[in-house]
């Protein structure tokens, strides 16, 4: 139940407050008080404390009389003179630090400290404090991070200075320019101060969860941040923290671990305790190797973590009865290894974002490795271009410019008044959940953290372009690039029978993807996995001493934070997978296995010493005929291996998988009974085994490879070469190839029409249907079940096959 805004409680304890006490003690603490009498009895557990209310703040003013001094310092404040506003803050902040709190007010603040001091049963036991403003933590306005928070303060004499300095730092630079941006009357609103057990965490671990996807604001993960020590270095950008991504709709199904993604971090520093003769409560020192090489939580923890997170998100969307995603700090404590929840607020970027536009940005021309400056973490999707500006103090950020490009090591509030002048932001340091991250999808700009040798290797003055639009990996390029923006109405999409679906190789792209109108992927290219994720040949993983010296460091190096390199190849393979398999589901999802050829797999780490030299690697060993072969055959058993826990593990059965280049019947035979052996059965769980089409055999023999197979997907690459009897790659007889050449075409619609004859799927894989209207049509017109293109072509194609099937209705 509210409190009511005109009393004179001074004092609230969080089993006294909930959502709904914001006006009187901000939404931090109303948030913790919320949590505390709802989801305790859950199970989560939400370390105890009380606020010191919003009346106890104006209380302060009233018996200190400063109210009208405010007023006259905040008279003529122009937020974009550095200058001014660090003058105005300053001498307000001094005033308020000159008052004495009234004595009464005092005292309840100390007895109230030591009730939790006995409560905990620690005497002066350590309290974190918290600044909780009063239009704080809302859900369409963040003010997280505009006032001061302090950790382990104990005693009556600290804890009454921290109150203090909370107070005063409702009008820091940061906070005074925050609320006129977004219209907040300064005397209206009031500061709360939130008195919080502290969850020992400097001795175990903390973090940073999201109840969403903090890029493409996906809804169906939890996004897990997590690094050593107390979570300040997370939130203030000083670590690159570990990452963990899981999947809430199987997360409660039995037998499911849905981690689907994880990312080691260098967690660099680790916040700890200071010792009692130190001016400072808290200090950072240097992680310690091992600990930078492990993972900060076990999976178990990962988990738990986001249980918690799930029942929370549901807990305010039931109690604002609209979806509501969360940002929820967690700490772990050291002593006696449990795990808290320290925060929790509504998250305010994708919650508000427009869901019928989806903006896709496009480099027009490719850039080369030489071109790229610096590379880290993207936030965002987009691409801006402006003269890079490096400034390593905040002292010196009056120099920045209107358009220019922050370059800096890292951001913290004090930064706010110029990033919003920044066309880009790039930070040497930080995840994303840090500062510079959350500032810069507040403000819609393309940012690159953690890339840490920005400052040293952007050139001051330069002119780049910051290009967030490729997936995880954000690029610093030297120069002004050209791009395109597209913006896509799903509102306006026609409804159609043909499954549009993509080409997808790069998981990084899926949940972005996600939002467009595909429904599901037709073909995952496993190799480009293994090429841009993996890096080493499977075969090397499990042959290490047959490299050499240096191959065999670069492997430890890969596969570091792993129990054995074949399960980091199996880990990396199968969350990459299931990052797709997740964006999609439950519309299925065809994962081709890996379809390199020799000369292709000889380039991987280690892969010469495993490949044979042929001379035409396009009709040698590649697909179907390795991985029954016994020299391939314990490195298709890790693809298994990395399918079975996509399926089994994480519950994603909407995974189906497509044998590629499958030359007779006997061979689809003998695959399917290696994968059998290595525990995929066909049919088991709904496994379905579909096969490239992409040989002519497989057409003349459709009727026998389709008692076999589940299904077809017609690779029109390969099909026409083989059937033209072309050297795709030879330009001197290029000018032949065409996938509508009548021969493709009657092979195809033979295909389609045996495939309908016996209920199996049939689709069509390649840029064929897009580089060529008249081919899609062509498609439609026989009726296949599903075209699949690249992202860049799926609009255009579902307005062609849209107007096809109109042509053809209008015609029956």
């Amino acid at each position: 139940m509210a409190k009511d805004n005109s009393g004179a409680e001074h004092i609230l304890w969080f089993k006294e407050i909930g959502i709904e006490d914001v006006p009187i003690v901000g939404g931090k603490n109303a948030s913790l008080g919320e949590m505390y009498q709802s989801l305790t009895s859950k199970g989560i557990n939400i370390p105890n404390g009380f606020a010191i209310t919003a009346n106890a703040y104006f209380f302060f003013l009233d018996k200190a009389g400063i109210r009208s001094e405010i007023r006259k310092l905040m008279d003529g404040l122009d937020i974009t003179d550095n200058h001014n506003l660090e003058q105005r803050g300053s001498s307000i902040r001094k005033l308020i630090l000159s008052k004495d709190l009234p004595a009464e007010l005092e005292a309840k603040i100390t007895a109230s400290y030591d009730e939790l001091s006995e409560f905990v049963g620690v005497p002066n036991t350590d309290v974190a404090v918290r600044s909780s403003a009063t239009a704080e933590d809302l859900p369409n306005a963040s003010f997280a991070g505009q006032q001061e928070t302090f950790l382990n303060i104990r005693g009556h004499k600290a804890l009454l200075q921290a109150c203090k300095a909370c107070i005063a730092s409702l009008f820091t630079n940061r906070a005074i320019a925050y609320r006129e941006n977004n219209g907040f009357d300064h005397f209206e609103v009031g500061l709360s101060v939130c008195i919080q057990k502290m969850v020992r965490s400097d001795l175990a671990s903390s973090g940073v969860i999201f109840s969403i996807d903090t890029e493409s604001g996906f809804d169906r993960t939890v996004f897990i941040t997590g690094s050593w020590g107390l979570g300040e270095n997370i939130v203030q950008g000083n670590v690159n923290p570990d990452e963990f991504y899981v999947y809430k709709p199987t997360l409660y199904e039995p037998g499911c671990r849905p981690i689907i993604s994880r990312k080691l971090g260098a967690k660099q520093f680790r916040m700890i305790y200071a010792k009692d003769s130190s001016k400072h409560s808290v200090k950072n020192i240097r992680t310690q190797k091992q600990d930078r090489l492990r993972f900060c939580v076990s999976d178990d923890e990962v988990l738990k973590l986001a249980k918690w997170t799930v029942e929370i998100e549901k807990h305010y969307t039931d109690k604002r009865q609209k979806y509501t995603p969360m940002d929820i700090e967690w700490a772990k404590d050291g002593r006696n290894n449990e795990l808290y929840i320290v925060q929790a607020r509504p998250e305010t970027i994708h919650s508000q974002a427009d869901k019928s536009k989806i903006r896709t940005y496009e480099m027009k021309e490719k850039y080369s490795a030489d071109d790229v400056l610096a590379t880290g973490q993207s936030v965002g999707s987009s691409i801006a271009s402006g003269r890079a500006h490096v400034i390593l103090d905040v002292t010196n950020i009056d120099e920045f410019k209107e358009g220019e490009v922050l370059i800096t090591d890292m951001t913290d509030p004090d930064w706010a008044p110029i990033m919003k002048k920044a066309r880009a932001i790039v930070t040497n340091r930080g995840g994303r959940t840090c500062h510079a991250a959350i500032i810069s999808r507040e403000l819609g700009v393309p940012c690159v953290v953690g890339c840490q040798f920005a400052t040293e290797r952007i050139p001051n003055g330069d002119i780049v372009t910051v290009d967030c639009s490729g997936g995880e990996t954000g690029h610093v390029i030297h120069g002004e690039r050209q791009f395109t923006l597209h913006e896509t109405d799903v509102t306006k999409i026609p409804t159609i029978k043909t499954k549009p679906m993509l080409i997808l190789g790069n998981p990084d792209l899926a949940f972005d993807l996600s939002f467009t109108p595909a429904q599901g992927v037709g073909l995952v290219r496993m190799e480009f996995m293994i090429m841009n994720h993996i890096k080493a040949h499977p075969l090397a993983l499990l042959n290490m001493g047959k490299l050499d010296v240096k191959e065999k460091l670069a492997i430890k190096k890969l596969t570091q934070g792993y129990d054995s390199p074949s399960e980091f190849f199996i880990s990396h393979l199968a969350e990459g997978i299931a990052c797709i398999a997740a964006a999609f589901h439950p519309h299925d999802v065809i994962l081709r296995f890996s379809d390199f050829k020799t000369n292709e797999y000889s380039n991987l780490l280690g892969g010469k010493y495993f490949e044979p030299e042929e001379d035409n690697p396009m009709l040698g060993w590649r697909g179907a005929s390795r991985y029954y072969d016994p020299k391939y055959k314990p490195g298709f058993a890790l693809e298994c291996a990395a399918v079975k826990r996509v399926r089994e593990t994480f519950g994603l059965k909407n995974l189906i998988v497509m044998i590629p280049f499958i030359r007779t019947v006997g061979e689809a035979k003998n695959v399917i009974d290696t994968m059998a052996e290595f525990g995929l059965k066909q049919g088991e769980n709904g496994l379905e085994v579909y096969g490239m089409c992409e040989i002519p055999s497989n057409v003349i023999l459709a009727e026998q490879f389709l008692d076999i197979l589940d299904g077809f997907s017609i690779g029109s690459n390969d099909l026409t070469q083989l059937i033209l009897g072309i050297d795709r790659d030879s330009e001197l007889v290029s000018r032949l190839y065409d996938e509508r050449d009548a021969a493709v075409k009657t092979m195809i619609k033979q295909v389609v029409e045996i495939a309908k004859k016996k209920n199996k799927y049939i689709g069509i894989c390649g840029q064929a249907p897009s580089d060529h209207p008249e081919l899609c049509d062509f498609l439609v017109d026989i009726g296949i079940s599903s075209i699949s293109v690249s992202s860049d072509r799926l609009l255009q194609t579902i307005l062609r096959i849209a107007e096809r099937e109109k042509q053809l209705s209008a015609m029956s």
